[in-house]
C-alpha cells in the first residue's frame, strides 16, 4: 500500500521493528542510569547496588511479557487504555480506562520531567557556575523544543528517533569502554560487611528502594504499545520490540553499573559535594580519559537525555487520543492535527505537565519525583493490567493472540508481586514525602472527574452498562490505521 494516502482522521502504520525497538530503548535508557547509579548505591549502601538493576530487569521482563501479549492482541493507540476497556467494561463500564488515562496524564509527563532534571544536572558539569534560575529556564526551553520537534508527521519523527538512538548507544558504550580501560575489580566487587545479609532488618527496605529505582530505569519498554496504531505488523513487531529492548538495555545497564563502580569509589557517589554524585558518567571519563573526553561524552549524554524525553512524549501523547475518540475521555483530546495526524491536545497537555514536574523535581529532589511517579502508575496501570490479561484469557478465549506469554501465568505473578513491593514500601522509603497518599489522592480526584464526565455523557453509573461498540468488537485491528511503506 506504499504511496497510499493516510485515511481521513486516522493514524498510519509506518514504524517497523528497528524503529520500534529504537523508540523503546531511547525512552528506557535516556538519562536514567546516568543519574540513578548514585541513588542506587545510596539505597544499598555499597557496590552490591548491582542487585537493584538485576531485580529491575526481572520485573521489567515479566511485566513486558504482559504488555507483549496485550499489545499484539489489541494494537490500538493508547496502550493500557485499550486493554483495560476490554477487560473491565462489562463490570464497571468505562471507569477503569478513564482512570488509566487520568493517571497516565500525570505519570508519563513525570517520567519525562526526570529526564529534563537529569539533563540540567549533567549540564552543570559543563557549566559549573550554572545557577538555579538559569537551569530552570534551560530545562523549560528543552521541553518547549521537544514539543516543537514532535509537532510533525510520524514518518519524520521515526527518522529523528533512529538518529537519537544511535547517539544514545554511542554515549553508553563510550562510558562502558572508558571504564574497562581503568577497571579495578577490587573497587567493583569489595562489599561492606553484611552487604547480602537478607536477615538484616535494613536489607529489604534498601532492596525495595533499589527495585523502585531499577524499574524506573527500565520504564519505556512499553512505549511502542502506546503507538500500536502506527506500528507495522504489530502482532509480531510489538512483542519483539519489547523483549529486544529490555534484553538490550539490561546488558547495557549491568556493564555500565559494574564498570562505573570499578572506576569511581562508591563513597564518592553518596557525597553530595562530589561531582560523582550528580554526574557520575562524566566523573568516569575524567578519571580514565581526561577532562576533554569527559566533556565530549557529557554532550552525548545530554543528547541521550533529550532523546528519552522526545520518545516518551511521542508515545505518551497518543494515550488520551484513542480514549477520547471512543468517548472514554474528554472529547478535545480526540483531535488530530489536520496535516500531520498527531494528537494536538495530548501533546500540548503532557508538555505542560512535564514542565511543572521538572520544576518540582528541581526544587525537591530526584528521588521524590521517582517515588511519586511509580506509586501513581502502580494501581491503575501495572496491577490492573496484569489482572486484565487474566480476565481476557478467560472472557475472550477467541481473541486473536499472535503472541502468548511464555510460561503463563508465572511472569504475571512475579510482576504483580514486584509492583506490590514497590507500592508497599514507597512511604517507608520516603519519610515526610508520603507518595502513596499523593497517589491515592490523585486517584480519588480521578474518580470524581469520572463521575462528572459520566453524568455529562450519560454512561454508567448514570446510564446503561456498556455491552459493545467502541473498540470492543474490533480489538485485533485499529479501525483507523493504514499500513504504509
Amino acid at each position: 500500500m506504499s504511496g497510499s494516502p493516510p485515511p481521513p482522521g486516522g493514524f498510519v502504520r509506518r514504524v517497523g521493528l528497528f524503529q520500534a525497538t529504537a523508540i523503546n530503548m531511547s525512552q528506557m535508557c535516556g538519562i536514567g542510569p546516568f543519574v540513578t547509579i548514585p541513588l542506587m548505591v545510596a539505597a544499598f549502601g555499597g557496590p552490591q547496588a548491582v542487585v537493584g538493576f538485576a531485580a529491575g530487569a526481572v520485573l521489567a521482563l515479566c511485566d513486558g511479557l504482559v504488555w507483549a501479549e496485550l499489545g499484539a492482541s489489541m494494537p490500538g493507540s493508547g496502550g493500557s487504555y485499550v486493554y483495560l476497556r476490554q477487560a473491565f467494561r462489562h463490570r464497571t463500564g468505562r471507569l477503569m480506562p478513564f482512570l488509566f488515562v487520568w493517571t497516565a496524564m500525570l505519570f508519563i509527563p513525570l517520567i519525562m520531567s526526570t529526564g529534563v532534571v537529569g539533563f540540567v544536572q549533567y549540564l552543570g558539569y559543563l557549566a559549573p557556575g550554572l545557577g538555579r534560575t538559569a537551569g530552570d529556564l534551560i530545562g523549560l526551553g528543552v521541553i518547549a523544543l521537544v514539543v516543537i520537534l514532535l509537532w510533525r508527521g510520524i514518518e519524520h519523527i521515526a527518522r529523528i528517533t533512529a538518529v537519537m538512538w544511535a547517539v544514545m548507544i554511542a554515549s553508553v558504550l563510550l562510558v562502558i569502554v572508558a571504564a574497562a580501560t581503568d577497571f579495578s575489580p577490587h573497587m567493583a566487587f569489595t562489599y561492606p560487611a553484611g552487604a547480602f545479609d537478607v536477615l538484616n532488618g535494613h536489607y529489604w527496605p534498601g532492596f525495595a528502594a533499589g527495585l523502585t529505582i531499577g524499574i524506573y530505569d527500565y520504564l519505556g519498554y512499553n512505549t511502542t504499545a502506546y503507538m500500536g496504531a502506527e506500528i507495522k505488523d504489530p502482532g509480531r513487531t510489538l512483542p519483539r520490540s519489547i523483549v529486544f529492548s529490555i534484553l538490550g538495555i539490561m546488558a547495557i545497564y549491568l556493564l555500565l553499573q559494574i564498570g562505573t563502580l570499578g572506576v569511581v569509589d562508591w563513597h564518592r557517589m553518596t557525597d553530595p559535594r562530589d561531582i560523582a554524585s550528580s554526574s557520575v558518567a562524566s566523573a568516569v571519563l575524567e578519571e580514565t580519559w581526561g577532562r576533554g573526553a569527559a566533556d565530549v561524552v557529557t554532550v552525548l549524554i545530554l543528547v541521550t537525555a533529550f532523546a528519552s524525553v522526545f520518545a516518551g512524549l511521542l508515545g505518551g501523547s497518543r494515550v488520551p487520543c484513542d480514549a477520547a475518540r471512543d468517548r472514554v475521555f474528554f472529547r478535545p483530546y480526540a483531535k488530530l492535527h489536520p496535516k500531520h495526524r498527531f494528537p494536538v491536545f495530548g501533546l500540548a497537555t503532557m508538555g505542560a505537565i512535564t514542565a511543572v514536574g521538572f520544576l518540582i523535581g528541581r526544587h525537591t529532589d530526584l528521588a521524590t519525583l521517582i517515588q511519586l511517579l511509580t506509586t501513581v502508575m502502580v494501581i491503575v496501570q501495572a496491577l490492573a493490567q496484569i489482572v486484565a490479561l487474566t480476565v481476557l484469557r478467560r472472557r475472550r478465549p477467541d481473541l486473536s493472540r499472535p503472541y502468548r506469554m511464555w510460561l503463563y501465568p508465572v511472569p504475571s505473578v512475579v510482576a504483580f508481586a514486584g509492583w506490590c513491593v514497590i507500592y508497599g514500601y514507597a512511604d517507608d522509603n520516603s519519610p515526610g514525602r508520603r507518595p502513596v497518599e499523593w497517589s491515592l489522592a490523585w486517584l480519588a480526584l480521578g474518580c470524581v472527574a469520572f463521575l462528572v464526565w459520566a453524568r455529562r455523557e450519560r454512561v454508567w453509573p448514570f446510564g446503561p452498562k456498556e455491552t459493545g461498540g467502541g473498540s470492543g468488537d474490533d480489538v485485533g485491528e485499529d479501525r483507523n490505521a493504514l499500513e504504509v511503506g
